[in-house]
């Protein structure tokens, strides 16, 4: 990848513990369970090497970066202190404990929470200014001087520590600044995010590689009040080590696919599962099976609106046999997915609109108290996982979904509000902090 993004977000602060606004002020420090926690992250990074460092200067980032780097060990760049990784400005918010907010603001921080483009706050001066477009802005300005600093021509790893919402702003846009995105993301103390950047005709092409890992903590971020889903694409088969295009005929797992279940399995062993879907193919089933190994009792439902993309004449065909009959719709299906038709296949509209309403369906037939498995395809959980980030069909390369990589889907209590993409395409259960898993055939 030319460009590799490591995105972290400070530590537990002394804000954070008291659950208090901290908004751009410099006012909380960096806890010692915070430090333990940067130092966990940094000794899992032993291994990655960066290019460069960047963070912000408020002392909760600083001393995360600080801490990070000592505990990763071996070389690395100075860190840069750059502006452009402040948090967000809630100046008269700032220091509030959130209850006291709650209780003197009602209207406006239920604005924050539900419509925060909207939230307008009156500075100690007078003026009025809007938080979130202000820091949208921000992440802008920041994100094209880093592309200048660091072109996409070039291989780097650049690891950059800041905070909660400037970090979401940071990825919004990459992503091209997707509708309500702020409130679809989640972002924890320590978490790791990896997006990777390419050259692309007019803008960047970008893919989560992961996002909000705290494998250096816990298996998963703590589940909130509502329902939770865990999304899990099928362990490997033959098909995807060949780079073959697998689609809807019914590969098997091979031996590094099933161990690969067996690994999800003792990843998920100590959260709890209540309920399970896979697609009918033989591929997920058998990966449920396996994850399932440890909730003895768990009943697997399949249903075929979970079924992979259906490829048509390509299927069974590596890339090279694809490009000497199709090679321009292989562009095509490369570059602006969503215009496909596959020859007597599917396009990714059709998975889309069969996959969403599954997902829906699963969702819907949830208790608040319930988190549910489910396990399918590439395609499958990468429209399922563009359409609640609020992507499109053309967007579909902006996932990556490794081969038993666990992704996690958090209700919204709230029905006004979308469901959260908690964390996504975690991997580390395979012994990288980066995904390594088989690159395959979509």
């Amino acid at each position: 990848m030319p460009l590799r993004l490591l995105l972290v977000r400070h530590g537990l602060s002394s804000f954070n513990q008291e659950r208090r606004i901290q908004g751009r002020d410099d006012l909380s420090n960096l806890t010692e369970e915070g430090h333990e926690q940067a130092r966990a992250l940094g000794e899992s990074l032993s291994e990655v090497p960066f290019d460069a460092v960047y963070s912000s200067r408020l002392r909760r980032a600083a001393s995360t970066t600080a801490s990070l780097l000592e505990a990763r060990g071996g070389t690395a760049p100075e860190p840069v202190f750059d502006d452009g990784l402040l948090e967000v400005d809630l100046e008269p918010w700032s220091g509030m404990a959130i209850d006291e907010l709650t209780e003197r603001y009602p209207e406006a921080y239920a604005t924050w929470k539900r419509r925060p483009l909207e939230l307008e706050l009156e500075r100690r001066d007078g003026r009025r200014y809007r938080p979130l477009p202000d820091l949208m802005q921000q992440a802008e300005h920041f994100v094209a001087g880093l592309l200048k600093r660091h072109p996409l021509e070039t291989d780097a790893t650049v690891l950059v520590v800041a905070h909660n919402a400037i970090l979401r702003c940071l990825m919004l846009t990459l992503l091209g600044e997707p509708e309500n995105g702020f409130r679809r993301l989640r972002v924890d103390n320590t978490s790791l995010s990896v997006f990777n950047l390419m050259a692309g005709e007019s803008r960047p092409q970008v893919q989560i590689e992961c996002l909000n890992s705290t494998t250096h903590l816990s298996p998963l971020p703590a589940k909130g009040k509502g329902a939770r889903l865990i999304l899990v694409r099928h362990g490997e088969t033959d098909w995807n080590k060949e780079g073959r295009f697998q689609g809807q005929i019914d590969i098997p797992l091979n031996e590094h696919g099933r161990s690969q279940a067996a690994a999800a399995r003792d990843f998920l062993r100590t959260v709890r599962i209540d309920r399970a879907w896979s697609s009918t193919l033989s591929r997920p089933t058998e990966t449920a099976e396996i994850i399932l190994e440890a909730h003895p009792g768990v009943a697997l439902t399949q249903t075929d609106g979970l079924v992979e993309i259906g490829h048509g004449q390509w299927e069974g065909k590596l890339e090279s046999e694809i490009r000497a009959d199709w090679s321009d719709l292989l562009d095509t299906w490369k570059q602006t997915p969503e215009t496909v038709q596959m020859p007597d296949g599917e396009t990714i509209q059709d998975v889309w609109a069969r996959s969403v309403r599954s997902w829906g369906e699963i969702a819907t037939s949830l208790e608040a108290e319930d988190t549910a498995l489910v396990v399918a395809h590439d395609a499958v959980n990468k429209t399922i996982l563009c359409d609640l980030l609020g992507l499109t069909p053309a967007d579909i390369w902006a996932v990556k979904q490794g081969n038993g990589g666990v992704t996690v889907v958090d209700i919204a209590t709230d029905p006004g509000q979308p469901a959260v993409v908690t964390c996504l395409n975690l991997t580390s259960h395979f012994g990288s902090v980066l995904d390594r898993t088989a690159a395959g055939a979509l």
